[in-house]
């Protein structure tokens, strides 16, 4: 049996925040981080810019703008939740492409770790987990969840570390506190048989290896189909699909979830036709450019021939002249540096022959 649920991305937004769903999500973090996790809260998500300062020139004394336009950095995130410990997760869903998506990555974790200091306090650094789920490739060809993080320095010159980790509490052990990066991109997840057809469609001569399954596998599989399979046992999982079913939505509710997907759709049919605009203009473009070259290039034959024509009829006139004149075919051949058949080829061609 299989139940076809609502996209994460508008469960995150509009359904998991609620505490009753805390499990869903909670599952989710248990599988990817691989240890237990529970949420304790879901924060507020979007991260606010700080408002413009003026220092009046008089005092000396700075005071916030007053009736301008604020021109600061906003970074919307799709939900940040404290986890166990006071750990923060921080969720970022991109459905098209962005160039500046790593940006926006390093920025949103960078905020969660920044706005946990208030001014005159210790650096108390709780662990930020950054998940960021893109559906679109990244140029990746076959993995489709990635990690990244600092976890110690390295010497230069001698082989030496020093752990990325602190200890405020001497009776505890020291705790990693840079953020930790995950990458998933569902739409690289496939069975086997999509695999074979993978390799078979890039002619590629390796085959590359076989993942090592886990249960994470199963959520990647549900943000990629949104369909939760009985036999599923990740953690969260069949949770998710009981509250995310489509079924259990309101008339309501439904007409808002497809209002969504259809103006999802649209951005992505915009996006493709703006490509496909600007890949014609960059062809006339090419067109133009390439014609621009071609007469150029064309210019340059044309005038080596008429040259070497040029200096032919120059020659054959010579070769008339000489010979009017009562010189030698060997004389005229020294004078033109052209060969006796050469010469005796002009000549019948100007009928003096």
């Amino acid at each position: 049996m299989e139940r076809t649920i609502i996209s994460f991305d508008y469960a995150i937004k509009n359904v998991l925040r609620d505490k009753a769903n805390f499990d869903i999500l909670s599952g989710f973090l248990t599988e990817l981080l691989e240890k237990p996790v529970t949420v304790q809260e879901v924060l507020e998500s979007e991260i606010n810019p700080t408002i413009p300062a003026t220092i009046d020139k008089k005092t000396g004394k700075t005071g916030k703008v007053r009736n301008v336009k604020n021109t600061g950095k906003v970074s919307r995130i799709d939900l940040k939740a404290k986890i166990d410990g006071g750990e923060l997760a921080v969720f970022e869903i991109q459905y098209l492409d962005k160039v500046d998506f790593m940006g926006k990555i390093l920025f949103n974790a960078c905020k969660a770790v920044v706005e946990q200091i208030k001014v005159g306090q210790k650096y108390d650094i709780k662990k930020v987990y950054s998940i960021n789920i893109s559906y679109y490739g990244l140029n990746a060809e076959d993995e489709y969840v990635f990690t990244a993080n600092l976890k110690e320095f390295k010497g230069i010159h001698y082989d030496e570390v020093i752990p990325f980790s602190q200890n405020l509490d001497p009776r505890g052990a020291p705790k990693d506190i840079h953020p930790e990066y995950f990458l998933i991109l569902p739409y690289n997840f496939e069975n086997e048989e999509e695999r074979k057809m993978k390799n078979i469609n890039r002619k590629r001569d390796f085959v590359p290896k076989k993942p090592s399954k886990s249960k994470f596998d199963e959520w990647v599989y549900v943000l990629k189909n949104s369909v939760v399979k009985s036999e599923f046992t990740a953690a969260g999982i069949q949770a998710a699909g009981e509250k995310l079913d489509m079924l259990n939505m309101t008339p309501q509710q439904k007409a808002e979830y497809e209002a969504e997907l259809i103006a999802l759709a649209d951005r992505k049919s915009e996006m493709q036709t703006a490509e496909l605009k600007g890949e014609k203009r960059g062809e006339k473009k090419g067109e133009a450019k390439g014609l621009k070259k071609g007469l150029k290039k064309g210019e340059a034959i044309g005038m080596q021939k008429g040259e070497a024509i040029g200096l032919e009829k120059e020659k054959a006139e010579a070769v008339i002249r000489g010979y009017k004149k009562g010189h030698s075919i060997e004389t005229i051949a020294d004078l033109t540096d052209l060969t006796k058949e050469q010469i005796l080829k002009i000549l019948k061609e100007n009928k003096l022959l």
